[in-house]
């Protein structure tokens, strides 16, 4: 239960106390400052508390927004404010600091946005909201009051609110193809009690459901695979509209829909992976190509951003070059849909299943998302060298965890720390370097499982500790990490290839999934704010250069035959310890609430 508080000269007839109660709030009065601070006090510390006029007049949804979001410690509206217990004690100074007698009626008449100035003042993250089309304002005339109504009733908030609850940017599948139904069935959801994480665990289930009917090998299962795919998507669109809708934020959420996501790609790779090998077909080297590919793409998305989000001075002729054309109206969607996001993707997967056979399927997905990762890492890369920005340390250690370097690549880069200038473009050469050397030696030698094949990975691990020496803040170290994920996962996949035995391909599978888990969930707690993985799970996985120099040693001391059990058992203890150390962190994670916004209103 959370408790409002009214403060201010009571309105007979008002629906004020009746909008409080349906958002969930035991109403209480307070009659002075004095008052309000004394019951501000009496509710319990993990409660939420709202200090609200009376004379208020605007729509419910302004006040939902403005009450009960969970992502903010502080927020307002004319009128109206909250404090979650992280922002109570502030709340409690800024009505203790409210002065009494004569001369502060300018302060007391409209008390909340008093002690909003006042929360403002205290920098605890008050969040403002946007109310757009929205009306929340507080009425002190009945000429007012009668014109505040007025300004309510023009304008229907529920369909503000089915409107918002779609994001703001998104795909043009999605925006044309999907959210104009699905934010009806979020409503849905919302009106059933249903909560978005329980329609992001039907999504993923819808996918797992359409991964075992493509691996049928049917054309009927293909077909019934297409058609779940699109529905899975629908529901993955539906899970954050929901949380938008009846703002259900959480990090839990966060996790999951993100998670999920490549979890339900992913399965499906396998699933059509299966349902070839039914068929006569191994696609098992397309399958996890493709999963390297877009894992890949993901990691220059997230160190690029991760780089580049908090920087100052951060302007580039590109960037500007990128906005105007952002300005002209097809070409936002035609620069969306070059990137092939995931309503594309999913799309022209799901139809392509539909239709053709899973080599099709793989061969399009692989050119499709060549041709986006060529286009975006150019775009970035041109802006980096072209903007003039002094990167933060935040963001270069950011960059470092992402790169996921173990206990080996300490070492070295210990050994090397002071013999470069951190700026230059010494970090991304040497993981360019450390990815080619090894990647150049496997793809060329007819064999490459052998004991060459390790000296060449330790030679890799050195660059690799020679990369990371320096704090990563050059225009260009955001390639760090993708250069170190892509040399990783394509070594595991060509050692797999070479085995040339049944398994071998769907054992790298498994075991590039779990390492590419790993990366996914350090992004996402990078993301939430609560930093990287503890360094005694990133020691314990090996870091990637640990992982490499294991899988070259396996590769050139077992069988064909061997090397293909020992990929799956490693695949199965670094899922286990990866999955378990992840779930653990969510479920008890005090990480603050976080969603994709939606359009102000």
């Amino acid at each position: 239960m959370s408790t409002a508080i009214l403060t201010g000269p009571p309105v007979a007839g008002s629906p004020l106390e009746a909008d409080l109660r349906t958002l969930g709030f035991d109403v209480r009065t307070a009659n002075d400052p004095a008052a309000a601070a004394e019951l501000i006090k009496a509710v319990p510390a993990q409660e939420r508390v709202a200090v609200v006029d009376p004379r208020f007049v605007g729509h419910l949804h302004a006040l939902r927004l403005a009450l009960t979001d969970p992502r903010f410690p502080a927020a307002a509206v004319p009128g109206a404010l909250t404090a979650q217990p992280a922002a109570r004690a502030a709340l409690a100074r800024a009505v203790g600091r409210i002065p009494v007698g004569a001369g502060t009626a300018h302060l007391t008449d409209v008390l909340t946005d008093t002690l909003t100035e006042s929360l403002d003042r205290d920098e605890i993250g008050l969040h403002r909201v946007e109310l757009g089309s929205l009306v929340a304002t507080v009425a002190l005339t009945p000429a007012q009051r009668e014109d505040a109504r007025e300004a309510v009733a023009a304008v229907d908030d529920e369909a503000v609110r089915l409107r918002t609850a779609v994001k703001s940017r998104d795909g043009f599948f999605t925006t044309y193809g999907i959210s104009p139904y699905s934010r009806y069935l979020a409503r849905w959801c919302a009106r059933r009690g249903l909560t978005p994480n329980q329609v992001t665990t039907a999504s993923l289930l819808t996918a797992l459901i359409a991964a075992g009917c493509a691996a049928t090998g049917t054309r009927g299962g293909f077909i019934a695979a297409g058609f779940l795919l699109l529905f899975s998507f629908v529901l993955d669109c539906t899970d954050g509209q929901l949380a938008r809708y009846s703002l259900q934020y959480s990090t839990m959420g966060a996790w999951l829909d993100a998670t999920f996501d490549r979890a339900k790609e992913y399965a499906y790779y396998a699933g059509l992976a299966l349902g070839a090998a039914r068929g006569g077909d191994d696609v098992w080297a397309l399958a996890l190509g493709a999963m390297v590919l877009m894992t890949c793409r993901h990691v220059v998305d997230f160190s690029f951003n991760e780089a580049n989000h908090d920087a100052t001075a951060n302007t580039s002729p590109t960037a500007a070059l990128s906005g105007k054309l952002d300005s002209v109206g097809w070409t936002v969607w035609v620069r969306r849909m070059i990137v092939l996001p995931i309503g594309e993707r999913w799309a022209m997967i799901a139809v392509l299943t539909a239709l053709t056979t899973p080599r099709i399927v793989f061969y399009a997905l692989l050119i499709g998302c060549a041709l986006a990762a060529c286009y975006t890492t150019a775009g970035r890369v041109l802006r980096s060298l072209t903007r003039r920005a002094r990167r933060t340390d935040r963001a270069a250690q950011a960059l470092a965890d992402l790169a996921d370097s173990g206990p080996l690549a300490e070492l070295i880069a210990r050994s090397a720390r002071g013999r470069g200038r951190t700026g230059s473009f010494l970090a991304p050469v040497m993981a360019f370097l450390s990815a080619a050397v090894l990647l150049v030696w496997v793809l060329a030698e007819d064999d490459p499982t052998s004991w060459l094949t390790v000296g060449v990975a330790v030679c890799s691990a050195l660059l690799a500790g020679a990369a990371v020496a320096r704090p990563l803040k050059g225009a260009l170290d955001w390639l760090v990490p993708p250069f170190f994920r892509a040399g990783e996962y394509v070594t595991i996949l060509v050692l797999a290839a070479c085995a040339d035995v049944p398994g071998a391909l769907p054992a790298a599978f498994g075991l590039v999934a779990a390492v590419a888990y790993h990366h996914y969930d350090t992004v996402y707690r990078i993301r939430g704010g609560t930093g990287a993985p503890p360094r005694w799970l990133v020691r314990a996985t090996g870091g990637h250069e640990g992982r490499i120099l294991v899988i070259t040693v396996l590769a050139a001391a077992l069988s064909p035959s061997g090397f293909t059990i020992a990929l799956t058992a490693l695949a199965v203890a670094l899922a286990l310890l990866v999955l378990i150390e992840s779930i653990r962190f969510w479920v008890s994670s005090q990480a603050p609430a976080v969603h994709d916004e939606g359009e102000p209103a």
